[in-house]
């Protein structure tokens, strides 16, 4: 049967918005990180077959065959660019995952690229006298009061299961504390940049004078807007065994609907669905890549999916980075390829989107 590889994983730094990359377009942000992937991967741009770009904040069109084309790809890639929000990255890679083993293609590249600093102003129009009214997060459900805030489904989160403010905050602390003494070799520079600048020495007095959101989420236990771009290529395991190419197995994953309403915890039926049809046992992974959206988000994820914390996001997590959200589940990939060379072995990557989204991935060395 025709499995799927991962040969490379490349990320940009991740940028809060209106900082560096402000001046960027997607396209800027994204091509020279294909083209670093493909130069990892050993391969010239005449051999992709197709470029798949999760993009949420854009002004639509194909920012992926912007890319493509930008990024010198030959004018037969055609782009593929999907919206699926926060997990759209990491749903780019399943897709090429899809592609590869369909054998319609034998190389794909897949992730994602956002740019919060160059998102277009949006408004909503009506079709009676009143004038168009600007928005900011789009529609997620078809009930206004089954679409929370982020923030307060958060919260929400957080009183239903008990996490506090103590608990979130420490997550946070952590994650940047992780991600400072983190490798920074799988990070293209741009712009003069070379790793992630909102990483910083956040402690318990920071999270104490934190603004608060809305009830324990406060902007120190939550993510930040950020500008970035990540992505891999895949090939065909038939394919990675005629050019003897070495990379990561890509076992599988899948996409799951849950309650809008706590989208924070349909990561957890992710995991648990790709576990059980991988027929993985908990206790053989070495790294979890989770989404730190929220710190009460990643804590719920870990404790629902019965992991064990102490390899999750050993290398940081959002909360240390930002969250460039098109991006942010590529970034989750790249970050478990680039992990999973230290400790070998099986890896999963899991992310929520608003909406009730969760989607998640395994990976083996």
């Amino acid at each position: 049967m025709v499995g799927s590889v991962l040969l490379s994983a490349r990320r940009s730094p991740i940028v809060p918005r209106n900082g560096a990359f402000a001046g960027l377009s997607i396209e800027e942000i994204a091509a020279p990180i294909v083209l670093a992937a493909l130069n990892d991967a050993g391969l010239a741009v005449d051999e992709v077959d197709e470029l798949i770009a999760a993009n949420s904040l854009g002004a639509g069109g194909n920012p992926a065959r912007i890319t493509a084309l930008h990024a010198g790809l030959p004018e037969r890639v055609a782009g593929l660019t999907i919206d699926r929000q926060c997990v759209g990255g990491l749903d780019a890679i399943l897709l090429a995952d899809a592609l590869v083993r369909s054998g319609r293609c034998d190389v794909v590249v897949a992730g994602g690229v956002e740019s919060y600093s160059r998102m277009p102003l949006r408004f909503k129009t009506f079709s009676d006298a009143r004038p168009p009214e600007q928005f900011e997060q789009a529609q997620f459900t078809p009930w206004p009061d089954r679409d929370p805030d982020m923030a307060q489904a958060a919260n929400q989160l957080a009183v239903t299961l008990g996490i506090s403010k103590a608990e979130q905050d420490a997550w946070a602390i952590a994650s940047h504390q992780a991600a400072r003494s983190a490798p920074v070799d799988h990070i293209v520079e741009l712009l003069g940049v070379s790793n992630d600048p909102f990483t910083r020495g956040l402690n318990e007095r920071h999270c104490a004078r934190a603004p608060k959101v809305s009830g324990s989420i406060s902007v120190a236990n939550m993510s930040v807007a950020a500008d970035g771009a990540a992505f891999v290529v895949v090939v065909s395991s038939q394919w990675a065994k005629e050019r003897c190419a070495k990379g990561v197995d890509l076992l599988g994953g899948l996409t799951i609907g849950g309650n809008p309403e706590m989208p924070g915890l349909a990561p957890v039926e992710a995991l648990n669905q790709t576990l059980s049809s991988l027929n993985i046992c908990r206790g053989d992974l070495r790294s979890v890549e989770i989404m730190e959206a929220f710190a009460a988000q990643a804590i719920a994820c870990v404790d629902g999916a019965g992991i064990d914390p102490v390899i999750v996001n050993n290398w940081g997590g959002s909360l240390a980075r930002g969250h460039p959200i098109g991006a942010s589940g590529a970034v989750l990939a790249v970050q478990l390829f680039h992990r999973i060379q230290v400790t070998g072995g099986l890896g999963m990557a899991a992310i929520a989107a608003a909406g009730g989204l969760g989607s998640a991935i395994a990976l083996s060395l």
